[in-house]
This record gives structure tokens, sequence and C-alpha cells, in this order.
């Protein structure tokens, strides 16, 4: 790199962008599910899950895609239903809605997460998958453009294997360790997404380090080791890099098949003319190790041996499932509203008091179980911290304009 300027520039100069010379060399997904940001950085692909989805709900200006499935879930289920049988319905709805509108502007595919809570359970999980795959077709959308977003346990990636025997695309989540990948490439998944930046969280947690080089980030060895080890065999599941903590990382990984980026990064991309260098080739491979098979019993071994992947798998699940808990609650308050009855008062104390899991009033990033999306969209001072008002001001607040 020649030259690094992560703020404005004014463009008087002919070096490319960051971000354009990124796009000549990687597909750069978006995630998050603000269609404005999606708008504004018109990537080819888009991801998105409960979590983000919680967080563009706080924007006003889709509070409509909400109140019409709500609506429209109770017209479906039924006058005398009970609420947590219409919010179940809507859930799903809701997030093909945004959906929907993504894949009114991306060229490509949109990613929709199946609920998180059944991350354990292959039927629960391909029936899910059915029904939200099949809320597309409804709509016209066809599969090619779809990806149904799995967790990576042994039993997501066994219901990710059958559904792509029929034809239904898979990006396979939460991945963290070398065996989640070799399973996922051995059952012809359509895509995975190692998290680049939650291994770095646990590794700086571990270590008692600061910082790492972007050579040494023990998320970007990870994405390239899996990236080497595929290209070198042949595999045809294609790298997401996700969840991605500075630039410096998504430096080290320019050439990767795909990128998701989270809007704050998109933007210092964006404005950041430098020189970029592809780092992965997928026609000249660096060095890998050699090939083997896993099943069962090796995939619960390697997992169990090494203790980032497993930790970070079970974190990631809960807290992705407390996302959904959240936006449940948040559409039981809004469908409440709707049909006149009372609103949840203390929804932002509830939320706040679920992720303080140390109880000193404060919420740190490695506390914080939601998507970092979420975390970023909420610390508004931008101290790594959350505190009471925070919540309130971001989620208290969209839920009291809301009524």
């Amino acid at each position: 790199i020649k030259k690094r300027s992560y703020g404005k520039t004014n463009r008087t100069n002919t070096l490319a962008t960051l971000l354009e010379q990124l796009s000549g060399m990687t597909v750069v997904v978006a995630d998050t599910g603000d269609l404005q940001a999606i708008q504004q950085f018109t990537p080819r692909d888009a991801t998105t899950n409960p979590s983000l989805i919680l967080a563009a709900a706080q924007i006003p200006a889709y509070q409509h895609l909400i109140d019409d499935t709500l609506r429209a879930s109770r017209s479906l289920i039924g006058a005398n239903a009970p609420a947590e049988e219409v919010v179940g319905e809507a859930l799903d709805e809701i997030c093909v809605s945004f959906g929907k509108e993504i894949l009114k502007i991306v060229p490509g595919r949109v990613s929709t997460e199946v609920d998180a809570r059944l991350s354990f359970n292959t039927e629960a999980t391909i029936a899910k998958a059915h029904k939200l795959i099949g809320l597309y077709n409804d709509a016209g959308i066809t599969n090619d453009r779809v990806l149904i977003k799995i967790a990576s346990t042994w039993e997501g990636i066994k219901a990710a294997e059958s559904l792509e025997k029929e034809g239904i695309h898979c990006n396979l989540t939460l991945l963290f360790g070398f065996a989640q990948a070799v399973a996922c490439a051995e059952a012809g998944i359509t895509l995975i997404s190692p998290f680049v930046g939650r291994i770095l969280d646990w590794y700086k947690k571990d270590s008692g380090r600061d910082s790492y080089p972007g050579p040494e980030d023990p998320g970007v060895i990870s994405v390239t080791k899996i990236f080497n080890y595929f290209k070198t065999y042949g595999y045809k599941t294609e790298v997401m890099g996700a969840s991605f903590r500075n630039l410096d990382e998504i430096i080290e990984l320019a050439g990767c098949d795909l990128l998701t980026i989270s809007p704050k990064l998109l933007d210092q991309l964006r404005n950041t003319e430098a020189e970029l260098s592809r780092k992965l080739n997928p026609s000249a491979p660096g060095a890998t190790i050699e090939k083997f098979s896993i099943d069962a019993n090796n995939f619960s071994e390697m997992m169990q041996e090494d203790r980032m992947a497993h930790e970070k798998l079970h974190e990631g699940i809960q807290g992705f499932s407390k996302a959904i808990d959240t936006l449940e609650a948040q559409l039981a308050h809004r469908l409440a509203v709707l049909e006149g009855g009372a609103a949840f008062a203390h929804a932002a104390q509830e939320i706040f008091l679920l992720n303080d899991l140390d109880g000193d009033g404060c919420i740190t990033r490695e506390e914080w179980l939601g998507s970092d999306a979420v975390f970023d969209a909420l610390d508004i001072d931008h101290d790594g911290r959350l505190m009471p008002e925070d919540v309130r001001g971001g989620l208290g607040a969209a839920l009291a304009t809301s009524r």
C-alpha cells in the first residue's frame, strides 16, 4: 500500500479507490438490511439475518414492510389466534419481504437465514428452508437468486447437503474452524461465510494482545487457509469472508471469492485512494495441507480440539437466537400497537439486561451476542460500550415513535 487515508478524499488524483479495485477482483457483498445503504454501494449480492433486520427495523422508512406483513399474517392465522402465532408466521414473511426488496436493488443473490434456534435439528432446518424458498418462489423469485443461510453445525451442514441436491442453494454461516469448511466443501455447499473479525476477537481476548498486524490476523490466516485448500483440490464451494473489524483484514483478503462488508467499512473503502494488491489467487493458490475426508466423528473431534471454533460457534448461535427473540418481542409490540393493545413499556430495559452478562451496567462488544451491525448502530459515540441510554436511544426510541 503506497498511500493510506481512511478519511474523505477530494479525488484530485487518478488513483482508484480501494472499493473500486477490490470490486475488480472480489465480489463485494453488502452486510446489511438497510436498503438505502445497499442502494448507495451497489454491491452484486447482499446478506441479511434477523439481527440485521432488527437494526433496519429501527429505520422509520421500513415500518410499512413490517406493518403490512403483520396485518397479512394476522389475516392468514386468524382473528382469534394468539399473538405469538401471528408473530411466528410474520417473522419468516418479514425476512423474505426484506429479501425481496433487496433483490430489486442488487443484480445477484440475497442470503436469508434459517432460525438459529434450529441449528442442531436437521429436519427442522430443512423444513424452514423449504418454507423460506417457497415464499420467494411464490413471489416469482427463482432459486438462483436466493441463498438459504444456515449455521455450520454438523446438523446444519447435513441439512444444507440435502437442500443443495434439491436445487436450493445454501450459505453456511458461523464458520470458524477448518473442519467446518472442509465438511461444507465435501457436502457440495454453494457458499461458506468464515467469520474473520470474530476469530480476531477471540484471539485478542485469549492472548491479551491489543492488536494483530493484517498478515498475522488469525481470522485472515484462517480464511486464507480455507481458500487455498478449496482451490488446490478443486472444490466449487465459494468462500465469502465476513465479520470484518478493520480495513487491513479486507486488504489482506483481496482476491477472495466474495467478501461481505458492513456499510461503515464500505464507506471507508470507497473514500480511500490507495494501491491494492491481490492477496488470494484461485489460479495460483498458496501452500496447503494434504487432502483429507471428514465424517461426523472426526468433525466432532476437530471441533472439540479447536477451542476457538467450538466456543465461537455456540456463542454465535446463542447470539443469533437472542436476536430472533428480540425481533419477535418487537413484532409482538408492534402487533399490539396496530391492534390497539398495550405496548411493552420496558422492552429496551429487557434487551439491555439480556446482554449485560456480567451485570456491570454496560455491554461490551464481547458481551453482545447479536450482530456487529446492531452493536454499531446502537454505539452512537463509538466507544465500544453500550450504556442503558444507548439502548433506549436506539431500540427504545424506535418503539416509542412507532406508537
